[in-house]
């Protein structure tokens, strides 16, 4: 066992909160890298929008963290969750790193190049499962919940946004339904779905290496960047934009009319308004739902996206769990 579970209160108080569900466990094709020693946090707080150092510091320290590590021109590379391994500060730093697995042979590079000296090893853990866990609306026992907190490695409430549920690293091949007693396991689409209706980015086709740009991703939203922590590669662009107060265009939710489109729709695909105006572009999407980076002018306005020889409407919104001034 590397490192204790996040307590049983916190799954209970979680449970009490939805009386009557389920909660749907879905396997993620994401990674996780371990980065150990006593300069994990100086070294991960150079390179990562968000400030590392309550992971490693003494009191009650969050369990995990949400960020992206950008370039140099202030655009995103990899969109990271850091969890906390080591019990207390007496205990050699040890930080999990979640991230696509697409890009993990990239991102242990993009780490290593800026080690240098630090007293860092930089790992993958093939030998561990990640899970997110969401509420369902199925009757059943939450009660049951809180006393298998202490089978899983961690367990921790997904820092992006409260509607995300959980985050689950067990070992590979554990039985997340006797962790989670009278959870289900879900198709990972589903998962999908789900954090498209709810506007949350995760992954290279969301928001692509080198083009995305952080505050347009939402990062701020999300819980995933400090203002105050001081330099990090990216840091001038990012902070110049969040002082400056103008954010002209947002990831937003997106919808399709039922049935989806018969073929999908491009990434990259042009969204335009009935008046032929250009709103933003498509980003990527699961059937009827997506998202789709877009001008907030135009975001109330009927638009379309053309496919071939036809045009097809879709519509945006406002994520319910945004503060009212995102959307401004």
């Amino acid at each position: 066992m590397l490192v204790r579970a996040i307590t049983a209160p916190g799954l209970r108080r979680w449970c009490q909160g939805r009386r009557g569900a389920v909660a749907a466990c879905f396997p993620l094709g994401r990674v996780l890298l371990g980065v150990r020693g006593a300069e994990a946090a100086v070294f991960l707080q150079g390179l990562l929008t968000n400030d590392v150092t309550p992971l490693v510091a003494a009191g009650d320290a969050p369990p995990a963290l949400y960020a992206h590590a950008l370039n140099v021109q202030g655009r995103c590379l990899y969109d990271v969750i850091l969890y906390r391994l080591h019990r207390s500060t007496a205990e050699e730093p040890h930080i999990l790193l979640e991230c696509d697995s697409s890009v993990l042979d990239s991102i242990q590079k993009h780490l290593k190049l800026y080690k240098i000296r630090r007293k860092v090893t930089i790992a993958p853990c093939p030998d561990l499962s990640l899970w997110a866990v969401i509420p369902g609306e199925q009757p059943g026992d939450a009660s049951s919940l809180p006393k298998c907190a202490d089978q899983a490695l961690l367990l921790a409430p997904d820092p992006r946004a409260e509607v995300m549920g959980w985050r689950l690293i067990a070992k590979k091949g554990a039985n997340v339904s006797e962790i989670i007693p009278g959870s289900q396991v879900g198709d990972v689409q589903d998962y999908h779905r789900h954090r498209y209706k709810q506007g949350i980015p995760e992954g290279v086709k969301d928001i692509p290496p080198g083009v995305a740009l952080p505050l347009e991703s939402n990062l701020a939203l999300m819980n995933g960047i400090s203002f105050t922590k001081g330099c990090y590669i990216g840091q001038e662009l990012t902070a110049r934009t969040h002082h400056m107060g103008v954010i002209r265009k947002r990831l937003l939710p997106v919808r399709f009319p039922e049935p989806a489109p018969g073929s999908p729709v491009p990434e990259g695909a042009e969204i335009l308004t009935q008046a032929g105006k250009r709103a933003g572009k498509f980003r990527a999407g699961a059937g009827e739902l997506g998202l789709a980076l877009l001008r907030l002018a135009h975001v109330s306005e009927p638009l379309c996206v053309r496919l071939g020889g036809d045009t097809v409407m879709l519509r945006a919104t406002t994520p319910q769990w945004w503060p009212k001034a995102a959307a401004k």
